[in-house]
């Protein structure tokens, strides 16, 4: 069995996860505490819109924008050099597009669920607005955003459509687990996918446990 496919997808969920656990939290910030009504009912529209599209459509939009003769796209490559199709660096693109609407509703009904006594107890005592997320909110939701982490994590372990529309299924360099799968039932090879599924299996697993270990954290609190 390959194991290049393994290790790519658990590089790729961990460099995903980092970058998707901080926008999710400051974004679900930013939405769950704002003023404007309508405003925050069109960014939470746009921010869980990758959630509900069919991956292969949200594969669609990354490659029309990082494609070389796009906007996006053509200024990597002429500035940086950086061809973002078909290489590593897309998959984390897609990762963190999937599973980023994931992180940021978990960490926003989190935020939502902190007392709000507390946070009035807070500007009483003439703290600053950062100051009351950062010591109260954030460790009253803490087990629920670390939730949500592990779900994106997830999330992103198991991308296989936006994934395969960006960055493709390129041996030993974009191909993941769940690509892998489809590449060894495409080849006819069973036990080759069984072996990678059944590791998918193990991997779902220990995320659903920690899931379950985070939200019995969060009710006992």
């Amino acid at each position: 069995m390959e194991l290049t496919p393994i290790w790519i997808s658990i590089r790729t969920a961990c460099v995903s996860i980092l970058i998707t656990f901080f926008l999710g939290v400051l974004a679900a910030r930013a939405v769950a505490f704002s003023k404007n009504r309508k405003a925050k009912m069109i960014w939470d529209g746009i921010l869980t819109l990758p959630l509900v599209l069919p991956p292969t459509v949200a594969g669609f939009f990354l490659l029309y924008l990082f494609g070389v003769k796009r906007p996006i796209g053509s200024l990597l490559v002429r500035f940086f050099g950086v061809k973002v199709p078909f290489s590593w660096g897309a998959t984390v693109i897609a990762a963190v597009v999937i599973s980023f609407p994931l992180m940021y509703r978990s960490a926003r009904g989190a935020f939502e669920q902190v007392d709000e006594n507390l946070l009035n107890a807070g500007r009483t005592l003439g703290m600053s607005e950062w100051s009351i997320f950062r010591r109260v909110v954030l460790p009253c939701a803490m087990p629920g955003v670390l939730s949500g982490g592990v779900l994106a994590f997830a999330r992103g372990l198991g991308e296989f459509g936006a994934t395969t529309m960006i960055a493709g299924n390129i041996a030993g360099k974009t191909r993941t687990l769940p690509l892998a799968v489809y590449s060894a039932v495409a080849a006819g090879d069973m036990q080759l996918a069984f072996q990678y599924v059944l590791i998918l299996v193990v991997l779902s697993f220990i995320i659903v446990a920690a899931m379950n270990y985070f939200g019995m954290k969060g009710r006992s609190r």
